[in-house]
């Protein structure tokens, strides 16, 4: 998690001048869509629960703003409301689950409700060790010292309490409430939830829903060369260069490193896509430069929810919105497809590459 953001902080950027950057335009095309900048909330399971029907919120200012949402399997807010809540459609992320019923169930529903993009996740054969998520207390171990540990942390954010705990509705992944018995408890999600990594996943599994699906696939979760021509080769429509936010094995490449190593492997036989440690328009450049057609955020979108709701998230945007336009004056870049290798530093450059 921490390389995410320190090998692309590191990376150096051609400063230019006398460039007429009088005229800037952020705006891209992306898979048959006209997006304001290169951006897309990521998927975050549970992210919603950072606002009242958070996930809602937060697709409305990423439309308001121009850009897209990917809404996660295992978000609070169900495919069903996200599609009553927002006026255009989203993205929709799946996992390879062992209940492959499930499966097929979501991407009926992605395709009613007008999801023109999946991106299937594929780094998840089983979680990697979270000890966040046992200090939080959303492991599914239940106890009552872990109760205690839960209601006090609610205690001491009254606001939260009130407005998402006690107004919110139902606090758990609405796609999965279905398949719930009538009142289970959040344990039995989470239970679920650890009990549906599939291990046997494989390339074939990639294969039979790219049959299945008639829109844009995206395979998310890729890190290495051989895997991004190896999903390529299946038909997929681009590929989201993802270490799952540093989540899972602790030691994986960064995603700035892993980005233009996939990228000169492909040689834009697919569009690429990266997530990990974008804090700032000045990273979306960086991103841009090592090869991505556009990038992806999740721990940022999430914490503009939890500060401001959809007010929030749409002033996080319009910062990055602003810094990307500044740093894109500020290298000489007036349009997105101006950004190349050649905005960084050589260098900094040489160093990911090689």
């Amino acid at each position: 998690m921490a390389a995410n953001v320190l090998d692309l902080a590191g990376i150096g950027l051609r400063q230019r001048v006398l460039r007429d950057v009088s005229s800037i335009d952020t705006r891209t095309r992306l898979f048959d869509e006209d997006l304001a900048m290169p951006l897309v909330l990521s998927p975050v399971g549970l992210g919603g629960m950072a606002a009242r029907r958070g996930d809602v919120l937060a697709g409305r200012a990423a439309h308001g703003a121009g850009v897209q949402l990917c809404a996660s399997t295992l978000a609070l807010c169900s495919v069903a409301e996200l599609r009553a809540g927002l006026a255009r459609p989203f993205w929709f992320q799946l996992y390879l689950l062992r209940d492959r019923d499930f499966g097929d169930r979501m991407v009926d529903e992605a395709e009613a409700a007008g999801c023109q993009v999946l991106v299937l996740t594929v780094d998840l054969p089983t979680p990697g060790p979270r000890a966040r998520d046992f200090h939080s207390g959303l492991n599914g171990q239940a106890s009552v010292l872990r109760s205690l540990k839960l209601a006090m942390q609610a205690a001491v954010k009254p606001r939260w309490a009130f407005d998402v705990g006690l107004r919110g509705g139902r606090l758990m992944p609405g796609n999965v409430v279905p398949l719930m018995p009538k009142g289970a408890s959040f344990d039995s999600y989470m239970s679920w939830i650890a009990a549906n990594n599939d291990p046997a996943a494989v390339w074939e599994d990639v294969a039979r829903l790219r049959a299945r699906w008639r829109g844009k696939l995206l395979v998310k979760g890729i890190l290495d060369a051989d895997d991004a021509k190896q999903a390529a080769a299946l038909g997929v429509d681009g590929l989201i260069v993802s270490n799952h936010g540093g989540r899972q094995l602790d030691g994986a490449m960064s995603t700035a490193r892993a980005l233009p190593l996939i990228a000169d492997a492909l040689g834009g036989v697919v569009p690429l896509l990266v997530d990990g440690g974008v804090r700032s328009g000045a990273d979306m450049v960086r991103m841009l430069a090592l090869g991505a057609s556009a990038v992806m955020i999740g721990r940022p979108w999430v914490h503009g929810l939890a500060v401001g709701g959809e007010a929030g998230v749409a002033g996080m945007l319009g910062v990055l919105a602003k810094e990307l336009r500044t740093a894109m004056a500020l290298t000489g870049c007036t349009s997105i497809d101006a950004i190349g290798r050649d905005v960084l530093i050589p260098a900094a450059r040489d160093v990911l590459i090689l």
